[in-house]
This record gives structure tokens, C-alpha cells and sequence, in this order.
């Protein structure tokens, strides 16, 4: 019974919703923001002939890298392991079998960081710690709401006002919205930088880094009711 009810409730909507006439439209808005966070890839990578002496070796430089970095990014600063591995290193030679020839161990550390000016610090001070693989820094917002909200609004507004121009160049009269749903959430567009250290030795001035601006792309559909 209320199958059969649902199913008659629908095709009514569907006739009644068949003899409205409408214009949809689309708006996109794009709107800048200033990052408030950075998260770079620092790691430590050592070889030896054993893979029990590439881990040791590895072991106390990313103590060190540690330290380093919580002395340089103070009490606001977060630092957590992002990947480790000890992998098997060869030689090859043309007609000859791979040759074992020792061992790499890699330790790699995500750092999250909200004071940006304190960026290149951060870097110089893990690089003339230990650190040898910087693989890049990517920007993004502590707090996404209030810049996505406003990349919709202004994407609806233009939404509207695009159906509007269509249905006024029809000759046609609004009476309402029918529908109205971004087709495409809003997306953040991060920086990333890339990033290739090894072996840099300290400097005079600190590596310089400059964050730009985000971007924020918001996609609208409003579906307006009209009538001649």
C-alpha cells in the first residue's frame, strides 16, 4: 500500500514538475586566501653496509633532526613520523647478477607549522642537523569553513544572476527558485612547493619562503522558475 502511494505521489510530481517551465544556469567564484599553515616532508637517509648499521646510523641523526626541529618550532609545532623503511642496496653489471651492496634506512617526519615566518628557520635548522631529503611544503587554512561558505555564496549570487539574464533575454518572468546545489563542492587549491635538499650546509640568512595565496573555486546551479 504505500509503495503503490509513493509511486502515485511521484507521478504526480513528475506531471506537475513536466509543465513548469524553467532556466537553469550556472556561476563559479574564485576567491584568494592567505594560508595560515605549512606542512613539509623533512627525512634522514643513511647507507652501511648492514642494514643494523644503516638503522643505528639513521637512528641517532633523526634524534638529532628531532631535537633540532622541536627547538626550532617551539611549543605550536607538531612532528610525527610519516614513513620509515630499511631496503636492500645493489649494483648491476651487464652480464652479471645484482650485487648486494649495503643497506639504506630512511625515516621521514611530517612537521606542521603555523608560524610561516619561522619557515625557513625550520628548515635551515633540520638541514644543519642531519636532515638530507626535504621533499616539499604545501600550504593550507587552519579553518576551511568561512572561505568555503563565501566562495559559495558569491557563486550562487552569480548563478542567479546569469538565470536571470538568460530568462530576461527570453522575455521570460521569474517567480521563483526551483533549485539551487553547487555541482562541484568547494576545493582548495594548496601551493605545493617542491622541494629537493641534500647535504646544504647553514646560512648566513634563512632559507627564504614565500606562501602566496590559496585558491578556492566554488561551482553553483540555481534552477529558476519562469513564466511568458
Amino acid at each position: 500500500m504505500l509503495l503503490l502511494f509513493l509511486f502515485s505521489f511521484l507521478s504526480v510530481y513528475a506531471q506537475d514538475i513536466s509543465k513548469v517551465h524553467f532556466v537553469r544556469a550556472s556561476g563559479e567564484a574564485t576567491i584568494d586566501a592567505k594560508p595560515d599553515r605549512a606542512q613539509l616532508s623533512i627525512g634522514v637517509m643513511t647507507q652501511a653496509a648492514t642494514a643494523q648499521a644503516a638503522a643505528a646510523q639513521n637512528a641517532t641523526g633523526t634524534t638529532q633532526v628531532i631535537d633540532s626541529l622541536k627547538r626550532a618550532l617551539g611549543p605550536e609545532g607538531q612532528i610525527k613520523t610519516s614513513g620509515y623503511a630499511i631496503s636492500p642496496q645493489y649494483a648491476y653489471d651487464d652480464g652479471h647478477p645484482p650485487r648486494l651492496t649495503g643497506y639504506q634506512a630512511s625515516n621521514t617526519v611530517l612537521v606542521t607549522d603555523d608560524n610561516l615566518a619561522n619557515l625557513g628557520k625550520v628548515i635551515d635548522a633540520a638541514t644543519s642537523a642531519g636532515a638530507n631529503n626535504v621533499n616539499g611544503i604545501s600550504f593550507s587554512l587552519r579553518d576551511e569553513t568561512e572561505v568555503k561558505q563565501k566562495a559559495l555564496v558569491e557563486a550562487a549570487q552569480r548563478a542567479k544572476a546569469n538565470a536571470e539574464t538568460i530568462a530576461r533575454a527570453l522575455n521570460l518572468r521569474v517567480t521563483g527558485i526551483l533549485q539551487a546545489e553547487p555541482t562541484e563542492m568547494p576545493v582548495i587549491r594548496p601551493m605545493p612547493m617542491a622541494m629537493a635538499v641534500e647535504g646544504i650546509q647553514p646560512r648566513a640568512q634563512p632559507t627564504p619562503i614565500e606562501s602566496g595565496n590559496l585558491n578556492i573555486t566554488a561551482h553553483v546551479t540555481v534552477v529558476l522558475q519562469v513564466e511568458q
